[in-house]
């Protein structure tokens, strides 16, 4: 058979002509991934993070009541009218409300944050006078669980001292770190002194505690001093009226009596301690227990958890060189340690699936040069997609790279499909030259059809609303946009390697060709008796088939539904409630209790226990709410599941008389703008508060009666005496 040699036309035809162009784009498709690829952020999971904004405000001594009355309807009526607000939550305790703003997930939170800041300014004429300071807000999710969990500790220095280190040298310095959004300090024990006036001893001088106050006032200043002017020489007075430690107080004159000067040191206790004497925070390991400064690094929403860790990481290094040798400063926890291990998964899983492909492409094609040649359709493909998903602001996280993983089964056929036909040309007796522009005609518009339709599969994914959407956005795209390469490489770089490189010697077969073609013959035998025995018994197939639907309908009702899959990432968040009234000792005793109940598994590697301070949520921040945060041996070192740890543990915390201990594995995505003490919340709503807290509690009780719920309680807390 004599062939005639045909230039051809058409995109494929012309990079089959022009080889040298040909592999100029591809390198640079490959080049610009790889750039991107570096680039690329890595998160566990896209971006969904719903703008979060909390405003805080104080009014000391002021009752819930009050404050909800006051302070947070004033500001809640001024907040309702941002364009874009999607919920607004405000909790009031004893002197502090706290409101949670959550907007669209459209809306820039750099935008909200200035629309806050005017409302907050237009409310500030409705606020009480007697506030110490303005309304504040934070960028920050305050259900959002830290990313680090650092602990500062020493069994020399005092606690005041630790915390001197912890908030002047490290959290402003970590607060700077650009995506860092909040540091909260637990077990704060800041320095001050603390006077403890003796009563007999006032009432038998006849002294008032007002005079008392009011010295203590006056001889603590911190005003300008002054300037002396002289002839030549400007000289400005240093002479601090600060006081900086207890026996500086001691010396103070209180008052004159009978021509005497009393001082302060005959009418009280006066000694060096910290503001929150009943703040406590604990280190632990399993073979110690340190008092501890522990400094929870939360992000803004929207940045990336990864990239954030690291830099302040990075600052440990500095923190450790500056920190005197008694104190120890360790991470208790990195959220980012898990990221960085699934990440290594899915990549190592990506780099099998394509060893699989090229393996079972080689085993069908028996042939070197044709198993290469489709096999370069996979790399280009996946490289090129990195630079769209830098363009739109992706990162690699499970989705995007899941969509990678499923996308190299689907970028492969495409070039099958051509290396086949131009086989089969070569086969008929073709050049290659020929048969890559006959055998590439003739299949261009299959390869276009199948590469468009495949893509339209996973286009309704674009149009996905709400947290859904924004969760599967990268997955589309990206899978989308690799499928749209994979037939472009298809169409041009197939082709012009199989015209090129291509080898066919079907006359003169290898002997791993001879041995592989029995076994294919074979495959081929009894896939025709299976499909005679099939047409032959029409209707017992058809039954079958019908079962089978059936059974997958039903097994689909049955199987366990939720949002996303509980993830071990080696940390168990604990919330302790105590009886409302508890005293701060009774609190600390309880806490030892759990804390040596804690030492004893074998699970945990290292954790903090602690009560009073900042929680980072108003709803456990009482006197009777403590806290326990475990961080659990890594999972090839433990036999038990993260969520199998949690209910072994879950009867030993609350063994303690008088002690509830909600335990949760924290979830990969917080929803609400609220640190709760489970997973799953109710919220009633009433214009009666009497009527709102009666039907609370009786809806408590009722919820504890469902069988198949545990840890069922309530933040309402108005049992105090």
């Amino acid at each position: 058979m004599k062939f005639v040699h045909q230039s051809g036309s058409g995109i494929s035809a012309l990079f089959i002509r022009r080889a040298v162009a040909t592999t100029l784009v591809m390198l640079a498709i490959v080049l610009f991934g790889a750039l991107a690829y570096k680039k690329l952020p890595v998160s566990d999971l896209p971006n969904v993070d719903l703008p979060t904004l909390v405003v805080s405000a104080q009014l000391p001594g002021a009752n819930p009541e009050t404050m909800a009355a006051a302070i947070a309807t004033p500001l809640e009526r001024q907040f309702s009218t941002i364009e874009g607000l999607e919920s607004m939550t405000s909790v009031n305790a004893l002197g502090s409300s706290s409101i949670t703003i959550q907007f669209a997930l459209n809306r820039s939170l750099d935008g909200a944050a200035q629309d806050v800041q005017a409302a907050i300014t237009q409310a500030n004429p409705l606020l009480p006078p007697g506030m110490p300071n303005p309304p504040s807000f934070r960028k920050v999710n305050p259900a959002d669980q830290p990313i680090l969990y650092l602990a500062i500790s020493s069994k020399v220095l005092p606690t005041y001292r630790l915390h001197e280190y912890a908030d002047t040298m490290m959290a402003q310095r970590i607060s700077m770190v650009s995506g860092v959004a909040q540091v909260q300090i637990m077990g704060s024990q800041k320095y001050a002194v603390r006077i403890q006036v003796n009563p007999r001893t006032l009432a038998q001088r006849g002294i008032g505690i007002d005079e008392v106050e009011a010295a203590i006032r006056q001889n603590n200043v911190n005003i300008p001093t002054g300037t002396l002017y002289g002839s030549s020489q400007m000289m400005t007075i240093q002479a601090s009226g600060q006081l900086r430690s207890a026996e500086a107080y001691k010396p103070v004159i209180v008052t004159y009596k009978d021509g005497l000067p009393v001082r302060l040191g005959e009418l009280a206790t006066i000694y060096d301690g910290v503001e929150d004497d009943k703040a406590y925070a604990w280190y632990n390991k399993p073979d110690s227990s340190t008092r501890a400064i522990v400094l929870a690094v939360l992000r803004q929403p929207g940045t990336n958890t990864v990239e954030v860790a690291d830099n302040v990481k990075a600052l440990l290094k500095q923190f450790r060189t500056q920190l005197p040798p008694a104190v120890n400063l360790e991470i208790l926890t990195d959220r980012s340690a898990t990221i960085r291990e699934s990440f290594d998964d899915v990549q190592f899983t990506m780099l099998l699936t394509l060893g699989l492909v090229i393996m079972v492409i080689f085993l069908f094609l028996r042939n070197f040069s044709a198993t290469v040649i489709p096999s370069l359709a996979l790399p280009v493909s996946v490289i090129g997609t990195f630079c769209v998903m830098y363009l739109c602001g992706f990162s690699l996280n499970n989705l995007s790279m899941m969509a990678l993983i499923l996308a190299i089964g689907f970028v492969v056929d495409d070039a099958i499909v051509v290396l086949e036909n131009i086989v089969r040309h070569m086969e008929m007796g073709a050049p290659p030259m020929h048969a890559a522009f006959e055998g590439t005609r003739e299949v261009g518009f299959t390869i276009v059809s199948m590469t468009v339709s495949l893509a339209a599969v996973f286009i309704p994914l674009l149009f996905m609303g709400g947290i859904l959407g924004r969760l599967f956005q990268e997955f589309a795209v990206t899978i989308c946009v690799a499928i749209l390469v994979s037939g472009f490489v298809s169409v041009t770089l197939t082709p012009m390697l199989c015209a090129r490189f291509l080898h066919h010697n079907h006359e003169n077969p290898g002997r791993f060709y001879q041995v592989t073609e029995k076994f294919f013959d074979g495959m081929l035998h009894l896939y025709d008796r299976t499909l005679r025995f099939t047409l032959r018994w029409k209707m017992a197939v058809l039954l079958l088939s019908f079962a089978v639907l059936g059974g997958s309908i039903w097994l689909f009702q049955q199987i366990p539904k939720g949002f996303l899959p509980s993830e071990d990432q080696s940390q168990i968040f604990t919330t302790l409630e105590a009886n409302q009234g508890i005293s701060h000792l009774e609190m600390y005793n309880n806490i030892q209790q759990l804390i040596q109940i804690s030492q004893k598994d074998e699970n945990v590697r290292a954790f903090f226990a602690g009560f009073g301070g900042t929680s980072g949520s108003v709803q456990s921040a009482g006197p009777n709410f403590g806290r326990l945060f475990f961080h659990l041996k890594d999972r090839h070192e433990r036999p038990l599941h993260v969520d199998q740890v949690i209910e072994q543990l879950r009867p030993k915390l609350n063994s303690t008389p008088g002690m509830r201990a909600f335990l949760q594995n924290p979830p990969p995505i917080r929803l609400g703008g609220s640190l709760t003490k489970s997973l799953y919340q109710f919220t009633l709503m009433g214009t009666d508060t009497q009527a709102l807290y009666s039907s609370a509690q009786s809806f408590e009780t009722e919820m504890a009666k469902i069988p198949g719920l545990q840890d069922v309680t309530s933040d309402l807390q108005i049992k105090s005496p």
